[in-house]
This record gives structure tokens, sequence and C-alpha cells, in this order.
């Protein structure tokens, strides 16, 4: 590590302090995206990935390059990766619309729903509950419990996705667990958690459907 942890929370009460109060806005719209997977409405589908993409963009050029660069200069790689990401579901979801979101009551959604839950709530409170207190600590539209959010949100799609929309936040996923055993960043765990079981479980749902799309009599 090019840096302390002391270091490495600092960036966070900086970041915490200079933007607020975008967290709430970046809060409300993680929300809306819920409501709009389980409510459908014109365009549900393209606004969701264009939320995923805004994410994905504040995270690559405000944080990353705005913040974690001040200590460790790879986080000029990282941001170009998650600007890259941001690109993909703007494309992929809001431009093509090859991202369908909707809650089915099956083990994916619910697995994506604990995902998302563990993302906005649960990632703070045992963030606190480890002491991490704000603003020294990663809130809601930074990059692990965001990554987190977004693996969920994913399990909440009814159709084939693009499978390169997994790579990059699966591999940052593996980067969380550093966070975790060299910072103490216990509540980064589920990030690698989700980085593993959700291409898996993707990759296992599409296989199924392929397998009965092909099956005599359908």
């Amino acid at each position: 590590m090019p840096f302390t942890p002391e270091q490495f929370f600092a960036v966070f009460a900086q970041y915490n302090l200079a933007v607020w109060p975008m967290q709430g806005v970046i809060y409300a719209l993680a929300i809306a995206a819920l409501i709009l997977a389980l409510r459908e409405i014109k365009y549900s589908n393209r606004i969701i990935s264009a939320i995923l993409a805004f994410l994905w963009l504040w995270m690559g050029l405000v944080y990353h390059w705005g913040y974690f660069s001040t200590i460790n200069g790879a986080a000029y790689v990282f941001g170009g990766f998650f600007i890259i990401q941001s690109g993909l579901f703007l494309v992929a979801g809001t431009l093509k619309q090859k991202l369908w979101f909707r809650f089915h009551p099956n083990n994916y959604a619910i697995i994506g729903a604990l995902f998302i839950l563990y993302g906005l709530v649960i990632y703070p409170v045992l963030g606190y509950a480890l002491e991490h207190r704000y603003p020294y600590t990663p809130t809601f539209g930074l990059p692990c419990p965001t990554t987190i959010f977004t693996f969920g949100l994913l399990l909440w799609t009814d159709k084939k996705i693009p499978k390169y929309l997994l790579i990059i936040p699966v591999l940052w996923s593996i980067l969380g667990l550093s966070a975790a055993l060299q910072l103490g960043v216990w509540e980064d765990v589920m990030l690698v958690i989700t980085g593993i079981a959700t291409p898996m479980m993707i990759y296992y749902r599409d296989m199924r459907e392929a397998e009965l799309v092909h099956r005599p009599g359908f």
C-alpha cells in the first residue's frame, strides 16, 4: 500500500465533507432505480441503466480522480476503468436497451435484494459498529458499497445480459479484498462474496434458460 490507513480514511472524510449533500441525491437515485425495477414504466430500463452509468461515472471522476488520486497514483487507472464501466452501462442499457430489470420472486432476485440491502443499509451500519464513523467512512456512492449494489441490481435482470458488463465490477471486488485485509475495512468482505456469486449465478441462470429454450416443445 502506498498510503497509511490514516491517509486512506482521511480521503473519505475530505470527500464526504466536500460533496455533501450529494450523498442524499445518490441514495435517492438508487431508490429510484429500485422503484423503477419494481413498477415498470416507459423507459424504466433505460433510466435504471442511466442511473448505474451515472454512479460509475461519479465514482471514477469524483472519487478516484478527484480524491483517491491524492494518495494513490493508481487511482487514475482505477478511475479510468470506472468511467469505461459507466460508458458500458450507458451504451448497453440506455442506448441499446440490452438490460431488462424486473424483480421476480425467485432465488436470483431475492439474493440480489439482499446484496442491495447490504450496500444501502447494512454496509454503513456495520461500518459504524466497526468504529468507521462519519465522515471517515465510505458512504454510498463510493466504490465498494456501490459495486455491491450494482451486483444486486444485475441479479434483478430477467433476460440474458452482456457478460462484459461484469468484468470491471468483478475485478474491483477482488481488489476490495486488499482493503478488508490490510486496512481493516471488514464490511468490504461482502464485496468479494458478491463479486464471486453474481457472475456465477448469472451464467448459471442464462445457461438454464438456454437449455429450456432448446428443449423439444419450446
